[in-house]
């Protein structure tokens, strides 16, 4: 049986329809990420799956379960936010010994239970301390502890790292990650950050104007775009106008590549800017005009325009000469580079 089961979830307010259609089953243990802009309905998921949000249409199932009726403080959810809504007066140890108090566990118990979640989360030693005293940092691991301390039969997160900044964000989505691992805890998390759900899921839901767009592995989801929307969405790509020949394979002047489900005439396809390189002298390729070049250090990031689009490829700092602007190149992709695209650009 799958552990959580979300049925053609809907909501609507009034007329605006902030999620339909929702349809994803959780194994137990997994790491989850819905994906997407502001106001693709991701929030309003996870709300749902609390029950801070009412269900419109379909249903949650949680181990069999339907949620509709089911309280959410009955639930037995851990959840994390935004703002981690630790509360200032209590310690440390109080705080995550909270939700332990409100479900009676006796004093003995909780203390021992605080103390786990506490050495669980590196915090180890700040029982006494109040969040005021702490970094942005040590108060996610406190929200993270407090979420955890219950022992949840899920985990729900808010966007809990976004408040953190660049270098202390990345340390925590590694904790994060080998926490979650570590206790097996099915987690549930909302970010807007491609770079952050592609580092801590097993898979991501990515989502657009209340609606799924495509499901899959982090790395399926980059290397095959379902469409135009997670091509451009998840990472920098390349949206390019070729032609499919009838013959399984798609040409863009010279280049002729073999891609599954290209059938004849114009299409549309997704290259990675690192699947795309320099055609050899004589080789097949299609001209691009070089307008722009930027050091990063290990690589140069380039952008070209071509007739099948403007194109941006990366070229590895390796010592090779590298085009200047305004200089002509042939650029050429191999099999299993390109996905082909449901649709054209997104507007």
């Amino acid at each position: 049986m799958s552990h959580l089961v979300l049925e053609g979830l809907g909501k609507s307010y009034g007329t605006a329809v902030a999620v339909e259609g929702l349809d994803l089953t959780v194994a137990r243990g997994e790491f989850i990420s819905l994906l997407g802009p502001s106001g693709c309905g991701k929030t309003t998921t996870l709300q749902m799956i609390a029950g801070f949000a009412s269900v419109n249409r379909g249903r949650i199932l949680l181990d069999g379960q339907d949620l509709g009726a089911v309280a959410p403080n009955k639930r037995g959810l851990g959840i994390v936010f935004q703002s981690y809504a630790l509360f200032p007066h209590m310690t440390v140890a109080q705080n995550i010994a909270f939700g332990l108090e409100m479900r009676g566990i006796e004093k003995t118990e909780r203390e021992k239970r605080t103390l786990e979640a506490m050495a669980l989360v590196g915090l180890k030693g700040f029982e006494d301390r109040y969040p005021r005293r702490m970094s942005g940092g040590q108060q996610q691991r406190v929200a993270l502890a407090r979420a955890l301390v219950i022992k949840p039969s899920l985990l729900l997160l808010d966007e809990p790292l976004s408040n953190l900044d660049a270098k202390l964000r990345e340390e925590m989505q590694g904790e994060l990650r080998q926490i979650q691992r570590s206790i097996g805890t099915t987690t549930i998390l909302v970010t807007h950050d491609q770079h952050e759900a592609m580092a801590l899921s097993d898979r991501i839901v990515v989502m657009n104007k209340g609606r799924v767009e495509q499901i899959g592995a982090p790395d399926a989801v980059y290397g095959a775009p379902d469409t135009a929307f997670v091509a451009n969405f998840l990472g920098k790509t390349n949206v390019l106008k070729a032609t499919g020949d009838g013959s399984g394979h798609v040409v863009i002047d010279s280049l002729s590549v073999p891609l599954a489900g290209a059938g004849s005439g114009a299409l549309c396809i997704a290259v990675r800017p690192e699947r795309l390189g320099f055609a050899l002298d004589g080789a097949p390729g299609f001209a691009a005009r070089i307008t722009s070049r930027i050091f990063q250090g290990a690589h140069w990031l380039l952008s070209a325009e071509s007739a099948a689009g403007t194109v941006t490829l990366i070229r590895h700092n390796d010592g090779s000469p590298v085009p200047r602007e305004g200089e002509t190149v042939k650029l050429r992709f191999g099999p299993g580079d390109a996905a082909l695209l449901a649709e054209g650009p997104s507007s």
